[in-house]
């Protein structure tokens, strides 16, 4: 007789590092957690997990990676932010170089967790790059990044009719 094993799988909590800071602004979610990540001598992705009013739930690491990359996984991201039932998260994550500017890679993996996000339901508030120690931050929100991502999404949208009408024409 074969036998079917029974997970569970749950949100552990430790211990609270953090306040309950509401997150109006990139400046408060580095001031919570950026002096944190940019100790670090390797890239580091977290995701700060918001209720529907800012107010954070939690924090989880993703992932470290090397000195000049982390390997992101949507599926790690997202896992706390479903369990944590978030509205919405804020991506963050260090460049140990002191870099401000976002590689490509940040920017794919930006959009690809936008479109992720949306298909769960879960806000991407925003994408927040520290710069080494210097205590400096590049903003996907504040630059347009995060904007220019809904204005694509929406002149997708407008396209999905008429290319509807199209097919029906053509059969």
């Amino acid at each position: 007789m074969n036998e079917l094993e029974v997970v569970n799988i749950r949100l552990v909590r430790e211990p609270s590092l953090y306040c309950d800071k509401l997150i109006r602004k990139p400046e408060d979610a580095v001031e919570v957690v950026g002096k944190e990540i940019s100790q670090y001598d390797r890239e580091v992705f977290c995701v700060l997990n918001l209720k529907a009013n800012g107010q954070i739930i939690n924090m989880n690491i993703v992932c470290m990676g090397t000195l000049d990359q982390a390997i992101v996984s949507p599926r790690e991201v997202f896992k706390s932010s479903i369990l944590s039932n978030a509205r919405s998260i804020i991506l963050m994550h260090n460049h140990p170089s002191g870099s401000l500017n976002p590689s490509n890679e940040d920017k794919r993996i930006t959009r690809r967790l936008w479109e992720c996000g949306r298909l769960l339901g879960i806000d991407i508030a925003d994408h927040i790059i520290i710069a080494g120690t210097s205590g400096e931050m590049f903003s996907f929100k504040e630059r347009g990044y995060l904007q220019e991502m809904e204005s694509s999404e929406v002149a997708e949208a407008e396209l999905i009719p008429f290319h509807r009408r199209k097919e029906r024409e053509e059969r």
